[in-house]
């Protein structure tokens, strides 16, 4: 009898763990995304000339991501990733920039929703694309909520109080409720009001360039004017996180801060290198995070939604491939917790710019030591044409004086590439030296190429299952008028009218 009633209490006390994580609350999730802000331009990161203390503050109490990535690095294909938890590729019409998201694809905020939670969104969510020709009523990021503008201190921020939005959402939220809301900043993406870094208080001196930009004043300049961006949205952070404070839920709350991809500056935003998708990635949930951890490894932003659904007990949706991060925050160490060492990048078409519409495909793999690529038509310009001003990279000084001054970094930013690319991470963590054709490194090449087929395969990349000339159909939803080929060659033959010149445009943000 005795020996029968040990068994019940060692089962039940096998069981109690269990129990305690079903009646456990919902946490809140409060995701933050920056618009084009560089995983390296963060105080946590180590960079000591753009300020984010709020970033810091998160990543300080909860826990910071080393290597976390983009599948695809362009707003609405990562936006995509990241509501549907599918890396791009496998998203049909999503995967491209400006263009459509299909229904068939369920979205977290949907799922957490019909769970009970309150959603909302203010800012940037999906985009940009057209979310409605198919049947969804709402960005697929949540309900907007954009009441309220805010002075700003240059004119090409965007004057959304983000805060006072959150506060209109929150008091939306019923007793006991969860929420989950998204924090879309329109920071630090162009346009720029040139010189407001400088106005306001950058010395061109202390701002850093990589080495795939040229090192001048106008780069610095640029680069100053790009970083006020970047700290003004650090400092709404702030204010977001003092009216969770108010409320009472700061510590129930699950917060996420992260960017879609890269700076806008040439060969990194939209372009399949380091700087393009590795991005800045910090949370912090006070009462699931051990404070003060640094994490190693490899995240992907397909990873965010498994990770909501799971914290919410929601069961995974079946069209979900990003695998969950509960495991890695409820973890008390630093370093590698799951050995997660190997990423997958790509994309197809970003803007136009090309004959027949074409988009410049690119599969990449990663590694802890190697970065691999094939780019599967080398004989297309990599940031569309020249006649069509290179629309896959934003407008701006530098993009001006690279193109104008040709050279070095216009072969790095803008000039056709070979079709397969390597590199040494560890020693070039700036992607400058290719060793794609180094004997040296061919075993290394192969044995990644092979990898990275293999797992598209499983993915069922139509790059790897014989349907690739899907991609080259799929349409597109911005403005033709200023992007296309056909467009262009219509103004040659004098059927459209020459394009005006640009004005009024400076400090004007877009969603291209």
């Amino acid at each position: 009898m005795k020996s029968r009633l040990l068994l019940l209490l060692t089962a039940l006390l096998a069981l109690s763990p269990v129990f305690a994580a079903e009646q456990a609350p919902r946490p809140n999730i409060l995701f933050i995304i920056f618009d084009d802000w560089g995983w390296q331009h963060a105080g946590a990161y180590g960079c000591d000339w753009v300020k984010t203390p709020n970033f810091d503050r998160v990543a300080r109490e909860g826990v910071l991501f080393k290597s976390a990535f983009t599948s695809n690095p362009k707003c609405s294909p990562c936006r995509a990733t990241i509501l549907t938890g599918r890396n791009s590729w496998q998203l049909e019409e999503a995967v491209c920039h400006g263009g459509i998201f299909p229904p068939k694809f369920a979205v977290y905020p949907d799922l957490l929703e019909k769970s009970g939670y309150v959603v909302g969104l203010t800012g940037k969510g999906w985009g940009p694309g057209k979310f409605d020709l198919e049947g969804r009523t709402r960005n697929p990021a949540g309900p907007s909520f954009d009441g309220h503008k805010i002075d700003v201190p240059a004119k090409g921020i965007q004057p959304s109080d983000y805060a006072a939005n959150f506060t209109d959402f929150l008091a939306t939220q019923k007793s006991g409720q969860p929420f989950c809301f998204w924090v879309g900043f329109k920071e630090p993406h162009r346009a720029y009001e040139e010189g407001s870094g400088v106005r306001l208080g950058k010395k061109l001196g202390e701002v850093s360039v990589p080495g795939y930009l040229p090192d001048n004043d106008v780069v610095r300049g640029d680069l100053a004017d790009y970083a006020i961006e970047v700290e003004w949205a650090d400092a709404q952070i702030g204010r977001v996180l003092d009216v969770l404070q108010k409320s009472g839920q700061l510590d129930d709350t699950l917060i996420v801060i992260t960017s879609d991809h890269g700076m806008p500056f040439p060969r990194v935003k939209g372009q399949i290198y380091e700087d393009g998708y590795h991005l800045p990635l910090a949370m912090r949930w006070g009462k699931g995070i051990k404070p003060g951890r640094v994490v190693e490894d490899f995240i992907n932003v397909r990873d965010l939604a498994p990770t909501y659904l799971e914290l919410a007990g929601v069961p995974l949706h079946e069209q979900m491939t990003g695998k969950s991060l509960v495991n890695i925050l409820r973890s008390e160490k630093s370093g590698f917790i799951e050995d997660r060492k190997v990423m997958l990048a790509g994309k197809e078409r970003h803007d136009m710019g090309r004959p027949n519409d074409w988009g410049y495909p690119v599969r990449a793999i990663r590694t802890p030591e190697f970065f691999y690529s094939h780019n599967y038509h080398p004989e297309r310009w990599p940031a569309c044409n020249p006649e069509t001003g290179y629309g896959n990279c934003d407008d701006g000084p530098t993009k001006t004086w690279i193109v104008e001054n040709k050279g070095l970094f216009y072969d790095l930013a803008f000039n056709y590439r070979p079709e397969e690319e390597l590199y040494d991470i560890v020693n070039d963590p700036q992607c400058l030296k290719n060793l794609a054709k180094d004997p040296r490194h061919a075993a290394t090449k192969q044995e990644l190429r092979t990898k990275l087929d293999a797992m598209l395969k499983a993915e069922k990349d139509p790059r790897e299952t014989g349907n690739a000339a899907i991609f080259d159909t799929y349409q597109y939803l911005g403005n033709r008028a200023k992007k296309g080929y056909a467009e262009w060659e219509a103004r040659q033959k004098g059927l459209l009218p020459p394009e005006e010149p640009k004005k009024g445009k400076k400090g004007k943000k877009t969603d291209e």
